[in-house]
């Protein structure tokens, strides 16, 4: 079967699209009826919460993004000023008045802008390093979005079979149904680059080391603290019981764009190294706070 090519268009379409299907959710349409509040705070708490804080930072994501991409197309500046942004910033919304309605406290996004975006940032007026820049922007978008929708799958799932319907229905459903247009928004963009062959062999392995040194799981920023929260995550949802199987669901589009010179490659494997420290972490401040 001849491959799809990616075409400017084509991603053009997608994100006009989005945003035409998927307007941010209303707080207003969300019924917040909980049948066993304690149950669900006791099983979904702390997930809830995290994903609460993930969805909250998206402002800073932009701010990293317009430092990252100073010369940015209309497509991508339509997608995450108009499509992605607005879209994130109501599931954080309310996602966190769902944990505070659990009794839990209000999420605490971390809004500075790290060093290292900074300094990237400093030289990315340079076209090569935009366009490796560029690259990474789209796979970590990759990466990021396939862990919230295996996450919100994973929590639609154990509250239908809680009888939480009233939630499920009205705010978990309505999320996870605009996560899966954001992953292939970067999916398609990244495979766009390779395809048209936009960066030279060097960029290429430019990117590649970038990846390898700076990955990080989403919303773990580069932190303890939040690795340790992001563990706890892996761990609420069942997923640390096959974490190879995760990183390779996590990893399936770096894996084919980025290291297609590696065959067998099933996932790069600091995808499953940053799951085992994650997971190591929260056990380790389990037993700390035991």
């Amino acid at each position: 079967m001849p491959r799809q090519v990616i075409t400017p268009r084509k991603i053009a379409d997608h994100v006009q699209r989005l945003g035409e299907l998927y307007p941010p959710i209303d707080p207003s349409t969300v019924d917040r009826t909980i049948r066993r509040p304690e149950l669900v705070k006791r099983r979904f708490g702390h997930v809830i919460d995290y994903l609460a804080r993930v969805e909250l930072e998206v402002d800073r994501n932009v701010l990293e993004l317009l430092v990252l991409l100073p010369d940015v197309d209309d497509t991508n500046r339509t997608f995450f000023a108009d499509v992605w942004q607005p879209q994130e910033l109501q599931h954080g919304v309310v996602l966190d008045q769902l944990q505070q309605d659990l009794g839990r406290a209000p999420a605490e996004p971390h809004l500075d802008v790290s060093a290292k975006i900074k300094v990237l940032g400093a030289l990315a007026h340079l076209k090569p390093i935009q366009d490796v820049a560029r690259l990474l922007y789209y796979l970590t978008g990759a990466s990021t979005e396939r862990q919230a929708v295996l996450a919100y799958n994973q929590i639609n799932r154990g509250l239908r079979e809680m009888g939480e319907t009233a939630i499920s229905e009205t705010i978990i459903t309505p999320i996870k149904q605009q996560e899966p247009g954001h992953f292939a928004f970067y999916q398609m963009s990244a495979t766009s680059m390779i395809q048209n062959n936009v960066l030279r062999p060097w960029q290429i392995f430019l990117a590649r080391l970038l990846r390898e040194r700076s990955y990080g799981l989403v919303g773990t920023n580069a932190m303890d603290k939040y690795k340790a929260d992001m563990g706890g995550v892996v761990v609420d949802l069942g997923l640390d019981n096959d974490l190879e199987g995760y990183a390779r669901e996590v990893g399936r589009v770096e894996s084919r764009l980025l290291w297609a010179h590696q065959q067998g490659l099933q996932f790069p494997p600091y995808i499953l190294k940053a799951l085992r420290e994650s997971v190591e972490k929260f056990y380790q401040r389990q037993l700390q706070t035991a």
